[in-house]
């Protein structure tokens, strides 16, 4: 099957291999935390394009959103439920997204989780899932950082549609 959009993808894998939810309710509360984290995420996505003194801005926004809006959110999430998932005490997509997330608020910096105790527990456990452990390792398909060499050629592959 050929597909195109990203989360079209990921809605179609996250169904095929259980990780959307036991019913609609649970499919809906993934939804929600994914389109959270993804909010965040794109704070976090254009970062490695701006200039130098748009970063320093972007970096102040990143953490304050983070500290202040997002992880709060997801902290008293973790702690009501008392459970070792986002959602039906089950993993889904919405664990893969806040560890996405966490990990790229946490590449910006690393002390980031230290007044979310939950979080740092979640973190720890959705990390040591043997198949997400495998690809945190070094080496993995887990995309790096962006460099300078990928920012230049992304502008240049951008550049012919501008």
């Amino acid at each position: 099957m050929k597909m195109v959009q990203t989360r079209a993808i990921l809605n179609y894998i996250a169904a095929k291999y259980n990780l959307y939810g036991k019913d609609q309710k649970e499919r809906a509360i993934i939804d929600v935390y994914v389109e959270g984290t993804a909010d965040l995420m794109g704070l976090i996505v254009m970062y490695p394009f701006l200039s130098a003194k748009d970063k320093e801005k972007q970096l102040t926004v990143i953490i304050q959103k983070a500290t202040n809006r997002y992880f709060p959110v997801y902290e008293k999430i973790l702690k009501d439920h008392a459970q070792d998932f986002l959602v039906g005490n089950q993993f889904s997509w919405a664990d893969v997204h806040l560890l996405e997330a966490i990990l790229m608020v946490e590449e910006k910096k690393s002390s980031i989780l230290a007044e979310f105790p939950q979080l740092q527990a979640y973190k720890a456990r959705i990390s040591n899932i043997p198949t997400i452990k495998k690809f945190l390792e070094p080496g993995s398909q887990r995309k790096p950082v962006p460099d300078a060499k990928y920012v230049e050629t992304v502008r240049r592959v951008l550049q012919m549609y501008f």
